[in-house]
């Protein structure tokens, strides 16, 4: 069972996407934008070997403008062969699954034939992406049914008929899923036996909009996979949990360990892929692999805890001590109170006086390479953080900017930033 996590990797540096306006596309702009886009793919799919992750969603993003031609009318396959044959060398050789899902406007059943037409571009255009990775139909795009228009039965038909319109290469990755709002799991899966096209269980969306439903999530997962053909690969799924406090169906900051350990230990028999879909991303999918493996050891979460340390530092001074305590007996792997107490501190409001601790252990860094003037302008955000922690994001900024100015490693590939 692989975990993984979807589009945007947190904790490494400069791991952005670019995109431009309408009015600014053109060819010479696009090209490098494409350029740009790919190299960031490949370093995120780097990380992922490098952490050990095997399943990861792709962003929607990469090329821009990719399925509006009138916009975007470079050859890109060909300008890029060798990017996209030297990522997807990389995808296959680290056994690496990925996949893509087009957004809320890629509408299949919609009254509006130019909405449809628009959106079939768009599938064309996210199946000639993963095709040109040179990758099998293991690697999905998932998509959503779309919406009811006041009568769910035409919404259905309208689905299967413009399903049926599709290239085939289109229908080998296409894959669909149950939403928080209209489509439950049931009628996915009745979609699925008029289409063929495997499905997805989404386990929030399920909780969201599925409550008549009387039935348990590994119910419905072994159903969904039941959908999934031998070419399709390991039946995947959507686990998500809802963020406290927040509008119903918001995804949480971070997965909350104890509660995904009794969803795996759930749908550990029926051995799935399982995509997470939470803000912090690959911290969280880094999160669920070791907890869920017993042979990485005390090493691992050392390694983890230097990436956390001064983020948790400046959020509570005691966590930082019992996480300390708790790393020191190298024949343990406490990995769920590691993230436990992680959680916990990520919780709490900073104090003015751990903000200052963490602060000056960062400084500390990149102090001795910091000229006059960005000494003093250490000393000024120091003392804006004390009169208010709300200062406190202004000066993390600051400190970013002098480690990107040093190439301090350390610090880059540490979650302070991003915490």
């Amino acid at each position: 069972m692989s975990i993984g996590y979807a589009c945007l990797t947190r904790g490494v540096n400069d791991l952005r996407y670019k995109t431009c306006r309408k009015q600014n596309a053109t060819k010479e702009n696009l090209a490098q934008l494409i350029e740009h886009n790919l190299a960031v793919l490949e370093d995120m799919i780097d990380y992922n070997q490098q952490q050990g992750i095997k399943l990861f969603r792709m962003s929607s993003d990469i090329i821009p403008f990719g399925s509006d031609f009138e916009v975007n009318d470079l050859n890109w396959s060909e300008l890029f062969k060798t990017c996209f044959e030297r990522i997807g060398s990389k995808i296959r050789r680290n056994q690496i699954r990925v996949s893509m899902h087009p957004g809320q406007y890629t509408v299949l059943n919609s009254p509006n034939p130019d909405v449809v037409s628009r959106a079939m571009d768009d599938l064309k255009y996210h199946t000639q992406f993963i095709d040109n990775l040179g990758v099998g139909p293991e690697h999905k795009i998932i998509l959503h049914i779309g919406g009811v228009y006041g009568d769910k039965e035409s919404a259905f038909d309208r689905f299967i008929e413009v399903y049926a319109r599709l290239e085939d290469a289109v229908k080998d990755r296409l894959i669909i899923e149950n939403d928080d709002r209209l489509f439950t799991i049931e009628d996915v899966l009745k979609i699925s036996d008029q289409t063929g096209a495997p499905v997805v269980y989404d386990n929030l969306h399920h909780y969201i909009n599925g409550g008549k439903l009387d039935r348990s999530g590994a119910y419905w997962i072994e159903k969904a996979k039941a959908t999934w053909k031998d070419q399709d690969g390991k039946a995947k799924v959507h686990y998500s949990q809802q963020q406290y406090g927040a509008r119903e169906g918001a995804h949480s900051y971070t997965v909350r360990i104890k509660e995904f350990l009794r969803y795996y230990q759930s749908v550990e028999p029926l051995n799935v892929d399982i995509m997470l879909e939470v803000k912090d991303k690959n911290l969280s999918a880094v999160k669920c692999i070791l907890a869920t493996s017993d042979k990485e050891g005390i090493k691992n979460l050392e390694k983890e805890w230097a990436r956390y340390k001064y983020a948790i530092l400046e959020k509570s001074q005691p966590h930082y001590q019992l996480i300390r305590e708790l790393l020191k007996d190298k024949n343990a792997y406490p990995v769920v109170s590691f993230y436990e107490l992680i959680e916990e501190a990520l919780e709490t409001v900073p104090s003015s006086k751990d903000a200052l601790n963490s602060l000056d252990h960062v400084w500390g860094y990149v102090s001795n390479e910091a000229d006059i003037k960005e000494k003093k302008a250490y000393e000024k955000y120091k003392k804006e953080v004390e009169l208010s922690v709300e200062s406190l994001p202004k000066a993390k900024r600051f400190l970013k900017r002098l480690a990107v100015k040093q190439n301090s490693t350390y610090l880059l590939e540490s979650y302070y930033f991003d915490l």
